[in-house]
């Protein structure tokens, strides 16, 4: 990060009008399973992120459609980081506001970010507090975890209120690991001739990968980001690819950790991670991005966002295995989140989310009432989601069917991108007859997820066990991205650019190079009405397994293919 160059112009925030609530409808309950410990000392140090307003970002958005549609004659034509910062720099007068009203309560302990439009501070809690009024912080903890956020909503001094998005730090616990992988259920026991859960090995069977579908291109890389305080262990993963990787070239140790790798032990879900985008997307140099969040006030997840603002040589493909429920963040974080992933995209970057472990969600409205939950990030219109399948044959590698537990469905806050409108009305007509009652989910919605993997009964190497039965979209997601590795490996062999945002790309294949996904629902409201059934899977594009999952030989010669 960059120092913050101080600035001295007299500006006085003397009105004592405090109009300004950025995140009206953020969610500022905590959690059942969060204890509170007590107030913050007045004068205990915090870190808050302020998200300063961003200009032209609509045409940043135009741009991401052109870079990324295979029809325009901009396709591939990605932005460097610099002139990303050129486009969306906030203004000077903007930034010359923030800083004056920072400066104006003694705060001047500021770093930003090479796109200007995030500014983190440290202040006292005492500071924090009449800087945002509203704000009480206090310390909760669950587990071993520990973080401070404020019990109430914040505002803003009407002078800076139309400056920002959202200040980052008050709200927002980090969720308890959703997409935690799940040992299913022991009822799967081995038989003979058969196989004993997914490895590598079953995962390039079932994907038609060959012992030589491994990395060979110097300049392609590819990550896992962690924010659940979940570590993965160097020593596990040399055991596991000792053990399930022989038969193909690898790469066993990752090339670099930005964060800290915290002691102990290794997380199951960072495990997972690594251990299966290395594996897939075989030799292929790999990042983790992991973070604990540096202070009790920081949002491990945002944190990553504005380190992404601030590398200029950062890998191609982001897996990430996290999720929130839509209802619980305000809508301007996830506005001001969108444009982070679009900042991304244009980059040439492809962001890879699991689309959650809950099915379609539910909701409780009260009075016998309920609706579908959509989760975020996997309802951004700006990343590609990954669902999960099941062997029809756990034991054999068979024809996939719909993991049960596949996130999916409608976002109710963003409306469908245009890439998926016939795509996702051509569902909606086709199944109409068994669709779940309308009041249950959006139909003009972000529908999701757009591909799938086998998200069921994968092997793990953890703290030097190898564990069988675990299962999650936190499996299906990394698989995706190593394939995407290597199509992308193979394009910057031949001088192309790199995939970037896919599902434009993705949806005009209209399934081709995809194994289609037909059988099997997944999960909902346990009411009269629904009775625990969400979405089915139907021919072409459906809200559980998207378009379905990869023929990698097919959909690499799609890919490559100008």
């Amino acid at each position: 990060m960059n120092t913050l160059l101080t600035f001295s112009i007299p500006l006085l925030f003397s009105s004592l009008v405090w109009s300004g609530y950025l995140e009206y409808n953020q969610d500022v309950l905590i959690p059942e399973d969060w204890t509170h410990v007590g107030r913050v000392d007045p004068a205990e140090k915090l870190e808050l992120t302020f998200a300063l307003k961003q200009q032209n970002v609509d045409l940043l958005e135009e741009i991401l459609r052109r870079v990324s549609d295979p029809d325009s004659a901009q396709y591939g034509k990605h932005l460097t980081l610099e002139e990303v910062s050129s486009l969306i720099r906030p203004s000077e007068l903007t930034q010359k506001v923030v800083r004056c009203w920072l400066q104006s309560h003694g705060i001047t302990d500021c770093l930003t970010v090479h796109t200007q439009d995030f500014l983190q501070c440290t202040m006292t809690a005492e500071v924090a507090e009449t800087l945002l009024p509203g704000s009480k912080f206090r310390r909760y903890t669950r587990d071993s975890q520990s973080v401070v956020r404020s019990s109430a909503p914040y505002s803003v001094h009407d002078d800076v209120h139309q400056h920002l998005d959202f200040v980052g730090g008050l709200h927002r616990l980090p969720p308890k690991a959703q997409q935690e992988p799940s040992k299913a259920s022991s009822n799967k026991r081995q038989k003979p001739g058969v196989h004993l859960g997914v490895t590598p090995a079953i995962l390039r069977a079932r994907y038609n990968l060959s012992a030589t579908d491994v990395g060979a291109a110097q300049n392609n890389s590819q990550a896992v980001a962690q924010f659940l305080e979940q570590y993965y262990s160097p020593a596990d993963l040399a055991e596991f690819m000792t053990m399930f990787g022989r038969s193909f070239q690898h790469h066993s140790q990752v090339d670099r950790v930005v964060g800290t790798q915290g002691a102990g032990k290794a997380g199951m879900e960072a495990s997972l991670d690594v251990e299966y985008i290395m594996s897939t997307g075989a030799n292929i140099s790999t990042w983790v991005f992991t973070n604990p969040g540096r202070h009790e006030s920081q949002e491990p997840f945002l944190q990553w966002m504005v380190l992404l603002s601030n590398m200029s040589d950062i890998p191609w493909v982001h897996t990430i295995s996290y999720g929130d429920d839509e209802d619980s963040l305000s809508t301007a974080y996830m506005m001001r989140i969108n444009t982070e992933f679009m900042k991304a995209g244009v980059r040439g970057i492809s962001l890879l989310f699991a689309s959650g472990d809950s099915g379609a969600g539910c909701k409780h409205l009260g009075k016998g009432q309920n609706s579908f939950r959509p989760s975020f990030p996997a309802s951004s219109p700006y990343v590609t989601t990954v669902g999960g399948t099941s062997f029809k044959n756990p034991y054999k590698v068979t024809y996939e069917i719909t993991d049960y537990i596949s996130g999916g469905g409608f976002s109710n806050v963003f409306k469908m991108p245009d890439y998926q409108t016939s795509a996702v009305d051509a569902y909606l007509k086709t199944v109409a007859a068994t669709l779940p009652p309308q009041s249950y989910y959006n139909t003009s919605g972000r529908a999701y997820p757009d591909m799938a993997a086998l998200s069921d009964n994968y092997w793990v190497v953890i703290n030097r066990v190898p564990v069988p039965w675990i299962s999650g979209t936190s499996a299906s997601t990394p698989v995706v991205g190593g394939m995407l590795s290597l199509i992308n490996d193979q394009r910057l062999l031949k001088g192309l650019p790199s995939l970037g945002f896919l599902n434009p790309r993705l949806y005009k294949l209209k399934g081709q190079a995809l194994f289609d996904v037909t059988e099997g629902c997944h999960l909902s409201c346990l009411d009269e009405t629904v009775q625990g059934k969400g979405f089915c899977a139907a021919p072409s594009w459906d809200p559980v397994t998207g378009w379905g999952t990869p023929n990698y030989p097919e959909l690499l010669a799609t890919l490559l293919a100008e």
